[in-house]
């Protein structure tokens, strides 16, 4: 097996990031500082010279401070920042032994340049296409079908893909349009089973095997290409999810069914045991 999904890089700080911040001078006062707060809803802003971090102010530092006291004098100035290119799963660490809630981003020059928060960090574990993922879904394949496989990353067009999860739940929609509009979405993974035929002018099936939310999140905004990891098989098989596609009648995207009328089943079942 040719287990390229081995050597993708590590998920890093950069692709999670908010990138457009909003900062405070270390000579506003707090009382300016406390009415960004309550106008943006932010529980704290990086105080910034220029473009360089100088320190950070929390809702708790402004909490006793007088109204008219400058930042400088308030803030925070022993902080800790996180680089672009820091893996993610250590900015994670850093996060919750801190017990901080946000992470100033700064690069090589100490200039900031984004934000990672705890929720950036909790949203970088969820349904993530992970090397590993790949890799198990490559491993599936040649075992099952006796093929070998390949994997390169690359945009495909969602009008190419063929659909195999029937419907998608509106309200989870709405957490991968955030992902997608602050670019944070991460890659589908799509299987590239070709021909059965065998000529070359025919391109074969594009199966969509993970991401069908991000898939119809980014259809709703317009969106035609996306990033995925492409499993590529070496010759043609019968897969069982196209067959489970054929009888759900799934040929495109748009035939995916978007339930508006029900929440998705961990919810519902979170909501239940808190019910109970």
């Amino acid at each position: 097996m040719n287990d390229g999904a081995s050597e993708l890089s590590a998920p890093e700080v950069k692709g999670y990031m908010t990138r457009e911040v909003a900062t405070v001078s270390p000579d506003d006062t707090v009382r300016e500082a406390v009415d960004r707060i309550l106008d943006n809803n932010h529980n704290g802003f990086p105080v910034t010279d220029g473009r360089t971090v100088v320190g950070f102010v929390s809702a708790r530092d402004l909490l006793s401070a007088d109204e008219d006291a400058p930042l400088f004098t308030v803030m925070s100035d022993d902080i800790i920042v996180a680089h672009p290119e820091m893996d993610v799963n250590d900015a994670a660490r850093v996060i919750l032994r801190s017990g901080i809630q946000k992470l100033p981003v700064v690069d090589d020059a100490g200039n900031l340049v984004g934000i990672i928060s705890n929720t950036d960090v909790i949203r970088s574990q969820i349904e993530r296409a992970t090397p590993e993922k790949v890799g198990k879904l490559m491993h599936t394949l040649e075992e099952i079908h006796g093929v070998a496989t390949s994997e390169e990353r690359r945009e495909v067009r969602l009008d190419d893909l063929i659909p195999t999860q029937a419907r998608v739940y509106a309200d989870e929609l709405e957490g991968r349009r955030y992902e997608l509009e602050r670019g944070l979405a991460e890659p589908l993974v799509v299987i590239d089973n070709p021909s059965a035929s065998g000529e070359i002018e025919d391109d074969g099936t594009l199966v969509l095997a993970d991401g069908h939310h991000r898939v119809m999140a980014a259809h709703r905004l317009g969106i035609k290409e996306m990033d995925a990891y492409v499993i590529a098989i070496a010759d043609h098989v019968e897969l069982g999810m196209e067959k489970t596609a054929r009888k759900e009648g799934l040929q495109s995207i748009t035939d995916i069914e978007v339930v508006d009328y029900a929440r998705h089943p961990l919810v519902e079942t979170t909501k239940r045991f808190q019910d109970e």
